[in-house]
């Protein structure tokens, strides 16, 4: 499947459409299948049945126009929430958070369970007639009651759902869970076998690069890792990704830099072009720091001076730092991707650990520094990521990110505030710059103080 087709159907299953859409097709299938069993059972057997009573043609018609009629109506007001619903959550939370309730199975799953009652409702009226040869189908009536029960039970489930969609430990806690259940994904995936720890590399002996331009413009949101790889295996080339998914792109912009350069014309060209995706917007399927970015920007604007609010900032680090926690522990792919033989094909720009951490911590250290009660969380966080680190890389990258912090709260916080973020720096400091087996034991006892009672705040005897 290219890169293209894959982004477009994508882009179809995670609209608000999609389900809806294939729902209103069963409907209209399952009405005229039904009217088919009506016409080859009769209503004989139905005789037979002491509970039941046959309807007639005048009253299949006011219940099937009555179901209609009201699941239409049904159907615009749950509409209409989820609009006002989208709203709110874009004024709230950032427009980019929209995106995990256009795909929230709950409310497209609602919206098409009232249009596929309404559908199939009148797939089996225009089949009632009167008169001497007149036909009602009873069985496909009876489905038309039971699917309006069924309707009234998913009104029930959307009021109770929607209001909890709109919760903020909700949303957070939903993009969280899928920043963590896509740790395991890296760009590039899968591309080739990496390399074994102890292997260098036979690097090809020219250096001369041919640079392979973008023909379109937008973010980069998905990359056919099999066929680039083919691609390289096949023509003998060593390709050099210039970007990764959630990157802007411009067209005339080199995309990727083909060495030997003589192998590469206009074909090769062509296809490497074939192997990305671009659009007009970032997507989470393959670009795993959008996810980062929306819990950023929902405890930026958690913590921006109109809103004010730095208990919403607290759960969104608490769930960046399990994110970040599920990075650490990963064996996190390297920019050079070997075919089978061992042979360098792919040289790209991984997702690692640095990455994530100054695309989260990074970027939102400047929102928590002049707030005491974020900055102190944001400490407490950094202290449980670095209790997950075991490669000393980590754990200076942490140590970088608290001093930062430090010398920013130095600058924005006074009095009282100042000295607890800047004493609980200092003891995460110390903390990090023990030996790693220390810091399991060390970092419980030192978490157990972080929640306001630690050796700073406890009164003289």
């Amino acid at each position: 499947m290219s890169a293209r087709l894959r982004s477009i159907l994508l882009a179809v299953r995670s609209s608000y459409w999609f389900v809806p859409s294939l729902m209103a097709l069963a409907a209209v299938l399952l009405g005229g299948g039904m009217v088919w069993l009506d016409i080859h059972l009769g209503t004989d057997w139905l005789g037979r049945a002491t509970w039941y009573q046959q309807i007639s043609a005048d009253g299949a018609r006011e219940v099937l126009s009555t179901i209609a009629g009201s699941m239409i109506t049904v159907a615009g007001v749950v509409f209409s929430i989820t609009i006002v619903a989208l709203s709110y959550a874009s004024s709230q939370y950032g427009p980019r958070v929209l995106t995990n309730f256009m795909t929230d199975r709950g409310n497209t799953v609602t919206l098409g369970t009232f249009i596929a009652t309404f559908l199939y409702s009148l797939v089996v009226l225009r089949t009632i007639h009167g008169g001497n040869e007149g036909f009602v189908p009873q069985l496909s009536v009876i489905g038309a009651l039971l699917l309006a029960i069924c309707s009234i039970a998913v009104l029930i489930y959307f009021i109770n759902h929607v209001s909890q969609a709109i919760h903020i430990n909700h949303v957070v806690a939903r993009i969280g869970k899928q920043l963590i259940a896509d740790a395991g994904r890296r760009f590039p995936a899968l591309i080739g076998e990496e390399p074994e720890p102890d292997a260098e590399p036979c690097w090809p002996p020219t250096r001369s690069w041919r640079m392979v331009q973008s023909a379109a413009t937008g973010y980069l949101q998905s990359i056919n890792d099999d066929a680039l790889m083919h691609l390289a295996v096949r023509h003998d080339l060593l390709i050099r990704l210039r970007y990764r998914p959630g990157d802007f792109v411009m067209a005339g912009r080199g995309l990727a830099d083909v060495t030997p350069a003589e192998r590469l014309d206009d074909d090769v060209a062509d296809a490497l072009r074939e192997c990305f995706a671009t659009g007009k917007k970032r997507t989470p399927e393959d670009d795993i720091m959008f996810l980062v970015s929306e819990l950023v920007e929902i405890a930026a604007r958690a913590l921006s001076p109109g809103v004010n609010d730095p208990m919403t900032a607290v759960t969104c680090l608490d769930w960046l730092g399990a994110g970040a926690t599920e990075f650490a522990r990963r064996q996190l792919p390297r920019p050079v991707r070997v075919d089978e033989a061992g042979t360098p094909r792919v040289l790209a720009h991984p997702a690692d650990f640095a990455h994530f951490v100054e695309n989260a911590f990074g970027r939102l250290r400047h929102y928590v520094a002049p707030d005491m009660i974020a900055g102190l969380h944001f400490l407490r966080v950094m202290g449980e990521v670095g209790a997950a680190c075991a490669r000393d890389h980590q754990i200076r990258l942490l140590q970088s990110q608290t001093a930062q912090f430090a010398d920013l709260a130095a600058e924005k916080l006074s009095g009282e505030d100042r000295k607890a973020v800047l004493a609980r720096a200092a003891e995460l400091r110390d903390l990090l710059a023990r030996n790693p087996e220390e810091i399991d034991e060390d970092q419980a006892a030192w978490l157990g103080g972080s929640a306001g009672f630690s050796s700073t705040n406890i009164p003289p005897c």
